[in-house]
């Protein structure tokens, strides 16, 4: 069978790498959530991943602190994420590099966009670390960034619920999942599902999302080989 998505960006956040544990690394969870990734690749998949930084730090609820200052904070936080992911999947035999929008040389390769294409094309997975290297945005709307940039099939969002709802299904019994959406009904009807600006990108550039559930990790396979696993989001 083969994979109905070819190349992905997949966005993992960095509250589902801390499992129960909800802040820090777990790395049970994390292994469960790279051995999918690696079946992904096995099957010929080119792999881009985006981490949020979320287990460690949220530069929006950092208090009294300087936000722009609170942001880079919450990129440092991604950079040690992208390291464990890389860590865990070259433990399971994959070939892995990690690239940083904020360079960091000692640790990880500077974000160049034709580098990482190169990469993708000799089969190596890709995790992208530091966001988009700029405050004020999310890690969202760097995963929709790198998923034009690299020319992705897909914009795989791993969530802790299993597509997007009209209201928190956490909080209402009566939320209503929707199977398709647009990221116009996303913004016009304020979804949280994603940051507006990360919307608007995909959007504006025919971007389609796939949102799912990580709490089953195998889920990622599922989606890239076509199965319905949660929301598709398209224009």
């Amino acid at each position: 069978m083969e994979p109905r998505y070819k190349r992905i960006l997949l966005k993992v956040s960095g509250e589902a790498l801390a499992g129960d544990k909800k802040t820090g690394l777990n790395y049970d969870v994390i292994t469960e959530i790279c051995k999918s990734i690696k079946k992904c690749a096995d099957a010929g998949v080119q792999i881009a991943v985006v981490v949020g930084g979320g287990n460690f730090w949220r530069g929006r609820s950092s208090g009294a602190m300087d936000r722009t200052r609170a942001d880079h904070i919450g990129m440092l936080a991604t950079a040690m994420n992208a390291l464990a992911l890389a860590d865990v999947l070259e433990s399971l035999g994959c070939e892995v590099r990690v690239q940083t929008a904020i360079t960091m040389q000692q640790v990880a390769e500077p974000y160049i966009r034709n580098k990482a294409m190169n990469h993708l094309k000799k089969g190596r997975i890709i995790i992208f670390g530091c966001g988009t290297g700029n405050p004020f945005f999310s890690t969202d709307t760097a995963a929709a960034l790198r998923a034009v940039e690299i020319e992705a099939d897909i914009f795989l969002k791993a969530t802790l619920v299993d597509g997007v709802y009209d209201k928190d299904p956490h909080k209402f019994d009566d939320a209503v999942k929707f199977d398709t959406l647009t990221f116009s009904q996303v913004l016009s009807e304020e979804l949280a599902v994603m940051d507006s600006t990360a919307a608007t990108m995909c959007r504006d550039n025919a971007m389609k999302m796939l949102v799912f559930d990580l709490s089953r990790p195998d889920n990622i396979f599922d989606a890239v080989m076509g199965e319905d696993v949660g929301t598709i989001v398209s224009e």
